[in-house]
Formats: C-alpha cells, sequence, structure tokens
C-alpha cells in the first residue's frame, strides 16, 4: 500500500502529533497521520463506566496549572477545568494526619541557598546526601526522593538536580493549582482530532511504522498498516513517539530504523530518560472512606502512605465516585512493572489496608473492578513520563525538538554545496502542544 499524495507524515497521534496536525492543517498543508494502536492519543486514554460520574484514566490526569493551551483546548470542547485542590492526609506513625508543607518548603529553600543552578549538575540524590549543609533534615530528605520518584517518575540518582530546581522553585509547577478536566482528558483529544479538517489530515490507524529513510528533500516511511506492508513518501516528516521507543537500539524489535542515523539527536536522546509509572484504578462498591472517623476524610483528595509499594493515592474529587486511584512511581515502580496485573492490583489493595489501618469496612468496602495499564511494558510507550539526566537540564529536550537536515545524497545526484536543505514549515516549529504532564502518566 503506498500514499505519495501529503505535504507532511507526523508519526504519532498523541497529544503532540494532532498538535502539529491540527496546526500544520490549518496553515494549508496535507497531512498523514500515522498511529500504531486502534485509536488516537497515546498516553492520554480515558475510559468511562455508564454508572458513574467520574471517568477512569489510564493515562494523564491532572493539568498543573494554568496551561492556556489546554485550557483552551477545554472551552473548545465546552467543558471546564475543576480544581483538584483540596485536603491531603499522609499516614505518620500509623494514624492519618492532615498534610504540612514544612518539610517541602524546607528541600524548596535548600535548594535555593544551594544555587543548584549556577554550578556544575549533580544528581538529585548527590544534592541530598548534602542537604545537612543547606539545612534540609533526614526527614525532609527522605520526603523529597519519595516525591521526586512519585511526581517526576525519576531516578533520584540518575535525574538532574538543575531540573528538578527549576521544577520545584518557587513559582514552579508544584506551587501552581492543580486541576483534571470535566468529564476526562478526551475532552482535549476531543477538541483536537474533533476539529481536524479532513479534507487535508488523513488519519490512519493500526500503522506500525518500522524505517524512515530520509535525504535531502524527501523521506520515506516503511511500515505495516493491518500486517500488510506499508510505503509512503513525503518531504518532511514529524516524529513524536514516546522517547523509549527512540532510544530502543537501532532496527531492534518495536524500534524505528533510521536511515542514515539521527546521529545528530544521539546526546539529546540519551538525556532523557524514562521513568516508570503504575497507576490502579480500584472501584469500590461504595465510597467508604467518607464513612470512616465519623466523616473525617468525606472532602479527602489526597491520602499518602510513605511506605507501602504504593505511597499515594487520590480520590475523584470534586467529583464523588467509588475510585481510589492508587499511584506509584520512578524505581519503586519499576521492580512492581514486572509483576502481573492481578500482583499489582493485590499491592495496590494492601497498600489502601495500610493506608486505613490494616482493615477495610466489611460489604460496602468490597472492591467490584480494577483497572491497570502497564505503560513500561506497552510496546508504543516503554514508559511513562520522562526526565532530564545528569548534565543536560532542559538543553535535551530543545534540542530534541529541533529539525533535522541532512547531506545525505544518492549516488546519482551529487551534492551541491550551495543548495540548502528547504525548512520546517515555521508552524510546525512554533505549534506548542499542550501540556499533559501530570502526576500520573
Amino acid at each position: 500500500m503506498t500514499n505519495d499524495a501529503c505535504d507532511v507524515v507526523i508519526i504519532g497521534a498523541g497529544v503532540a502529533g494532532l498538535t502539529a496536525a491540527r496546526a500544520l492543517a490549518e496553515s494549508g498543508h496535507s497531512i498523514l497521520l500515522l498511529e500504531a494502536r486502534d485509536r488516537v492519543g497515546g498516553r492520554v486514554w480515558t475510559r468511562r463506566e455508564i454508572d458513574t460520574a467520574a471517568p477512569i484514566e489510564l493515562g494523564a490526569e491532572f493539568i498543573h496549572g494554568q496551561i492556556p493551551q489546554t485550557l483552551n483546548l477545554l472551552h473548545e470542547a465546552g467543558t471546564a477545568a475543576l480544581s483538584a485542590d483540596g485536603p491531603h492526609w499522609t499516614l505518620l506513625d500509623g494514624k492519618p494526619q492532615s498534610r504540612t508543607d514544612e518539610l517541602f518548603e524546607q528541600v524548596q529553600k535548600g535548594m535555593k541557598k544551594a544555587d543548584l543552578l549556577k554550578k556544575p549538575d549533580v544528581s538529585f540524590q548527590a544534592f541530598l546526601d548534602q542537604g545537612e549543609r543547606y539545612g534540609i533534615s533526614r526527614e525532609a530528605r527522605r520526603l523529597a526522593c519519595r516525591y521526586v520518584e512519585g511526581f517526576d517518575a525519576a531516578d533520584p540518582a540518575r535525574v538532574s538536580a538543575q531540573s528538578i530546581a527549576e521544577e520545584w522553585g518557587s513559582g514552579g509547577m508544584l506551587d501552581s493549582p492543580q486541576f483534571r478536566p470535566m468529564g476526562g482528558y478526551s475532552s482535549v483529544l476531543t477538541a483536537l482530532a474533533g476539529k481536524l479538517d479532513r479534507d487535508k489530515v488523513h488519519v490512519q490507524l493500526h500503522t506500525v511504522v518500522k524505517a524512515v529513510r530520509w535525504k535531502r528533500g524527501v523521506a520515506e516511511i516503511e511500515g505495516e498498516f493491518l500486517d500488510r506492508p506499508f510505503n509512503v513518501k513525503a518531504p518532511k516528516v514529524i516524529v513524536t513517539v514516546p522517547i523509549g521507543v527512540l532510544q530502543l537500539p537501532q532496527c531492534a524489535p518495536g524500534a524505528i530504523c533510521f536511515t542514515p542515523a539521527l546521529e545528530g539527536k544521539r546526546a539529546a536522546i540519551a538525556g532523557i530518560l524514562s521513568g516508570s509509572v503504575l497507576k490502579v484504578v480500584l472501584r469500590f462498591r461504595s465510597v467508604f472512606w467518607e464513612e470512616l472517623q465519623g466523616g473525617r476524610y468525606r472532602e479527602a483528595s489526597f491520602f499518602h502512605s510513605p511506605d507501602t509499594p504504593f505511597p499515594t493515592f487520590w480520590t475523584s474529587m470534586p467529583t464523588r465516585s467509588p475510585f481510589l486511584n492508587a499511584w506509584t512511581g520512578g524505581p519503586p515502580a519499576a521492580l512492581l512493572c514486572e509483576k502481573s496485573d492481578a500482583q499489582i492490583v493485590q499491592a495496590a489493595l494492601e497498600s489502601v489496608r495500610t493506608m486505613f489501618g490494616g482493615s477495610l469496612p466489611d460489604g460496602k468496602a468490597q472492591l467490584e473492578a480494577a483497572f491497570v495499564h502497564n505503560w513500561e511494558h506497552d510496546p508504543f510507550a516503554r514508559g511513562a513520563y520522562s526526565y532530564v539526566g545528569v548534565g543536560h537540564n532542559s538543553d535535551a529536550r530543545r534540542e530534541l525538538a529541533a529539525p533535522s537536515t541532512t547531506r545525505c545524497f544518492s549516488p546519482a545526484k551529487p551534492p551541491t554545496p550551495k543548495v540548502k536543505p528547504p525548512p520546517l514549515p515555521a508552524h510546525c516549529k512554533a505549534a506548542p502542544a499542550p501540556r499533559v504532564r501530570s502526576k500520573n502518566v
């Protein structure tokens, strides 16, 4: 099968790919949007149960701060962003206690005192090891380590301390209000995919790209569409696949084989690390936690149980539903990802029991269903989050996003030094993808 009648091929129909397709189509370009899955959205994946008001988010769920692109898309879809800020309860000395931010503020002040952004980069763990010099207590360092694993899905020993300082600094992402799209993140996909001009954008699902051969002025993409050979040529290609796919060895199973290899991107690809995350959505017979302790947790948004396999849970507040979302990230999640789904669900249940005193009320707390998607083992994701490794800070992401050209020519057409390769369309460079990065994929 071939299709050569397009200006740009986009590989990957996640939020980035959909955003690029929409921007380019609005500027008059014809687009072929290829997606390996049987749906668009990538790591945005909303499920719904017919008898509950809250959606089941198997991927991204939260909006961190007032992100204009995301909020504008929600407005287009006719929906709103609901505040997800609410009471946090943390299990300390065997009893849930209302959370204070004193320890985290201690870490923020320590990072500011260390002036990390003006020094050679080190791992976040290396910074914490010197934390006492900057007034960070052992308890605060322990909290920070768990937070970088949970919020950033990062390995403290590998993540850039400078990148964490930028993110956690005053006025950064963690100081911003938290929201979730009313009705789920599928609203963002509705605004993006539903508004595509289908006269200009051809969306083709079930298409696994295996090879991209490129030279000045043309790229050839090969793969399979519904298990049949597929081939297309276009002047330009935009690649929006996850970093875990790009980091596969050249031409390994599941990899995209680029010819010539992306030598100019090698350092950037190596500098962005893929983090593990597991989220289990537990559906109970009732919202049992609202009846515990005389209704003490009725308005709770988050629960934290630091010493359990799933150290964080959240409710659907402000929407009331019988769902508890269990969450773990970083190296602990990577280990748990190797278990079966049944074992993962059992670990989540045990963590819930620990949070609420070792047992759950009979009857009303009966588990009715559990939903989990292991993004680490998803062949088209190979990880949930990405984070910046030591020594790269934010440069790696900028370098990876920059357009590539090549001076590779076929033998029949020797190079002409004065001829410049055509630039990537300006709209492709300028169109910002909505930020959907969240505490859960």
